[in-house]
């Protein structure tokens, strides 16, 4: 079910009008999928909403395996930085930080149940389903409208000083 936020609702809830979690945190990434100052790569934009995160994207034709059928690998970079987003915001809220920490991708895991049209808006919800104080696992879903399309399992670290992403945002 998609639930369209309006302005009424709770302020911790974000709106498609506000920033979102990229936008407000890391406006100057570059990351190919998640990245606001990377001109070519996916831009998603990840919105809270109670206790998971929400994201629609559109594709563009480019994105196609076949006719009409979005590429599986960026189904799985979809996921991947969606979840990402939810594990760094997950951890931020959880250890009471200013912002998020840099997280990274230690274990993905994508189940692909039906080939996704390249020719709608896929929706992906994710929520923090197990955390230590710096990890979190992420289960993921990507919709076609209300079709099921990929879910995965992720694991995100956050990274110390020293680590290449160590305040890339």
């Amino acid at each position: 079910m998609l639930v369209i936020l309006t302005a009424e609702m709770e302020p911790e809830r974000m709106t498609s009008k506000q920033e979102s979690l990229q936008q407000h945190y890391a406006s100057k990434s570059i990351c190919y999928g998640c990245g606001p100052a990377n001109a070519e790569g996916l831009h998603i934009n990840s919105f809270p909403e109670e206790d998971r995160l929400i994201c629609e994207w559109v594709p563009e034709p480019k994105y196609q395996a076949f006719p009409g059928m979005l590429y599986g690998g960026l189904i799985a970079s979809l996921l991947d930085c969606h979840c990402n987003w939810t594990a760094a915001w997950y951890l931020m809220k959880q250890n009471g930080l200013d912002k998020p920490p840099c997280t990274v991708t230690a274990e993905l895991n994508v189940k692909y149940m039906a080939p996704t049209p390249a020719t709608a808006p896929v929706r992906m919800v994710a929520r923090v389903v197990q955390s230590k104080e710096r990890s979190a696992t992420v289960e993921g879903e990507l919709y076609s409208g209300e079709l099921l399309c990929a879910t995965c399992r992720a694991v995100f670290v956050a990274v110390k000083e020293g680590h290449p992403a160590y305040h890339r945002w």
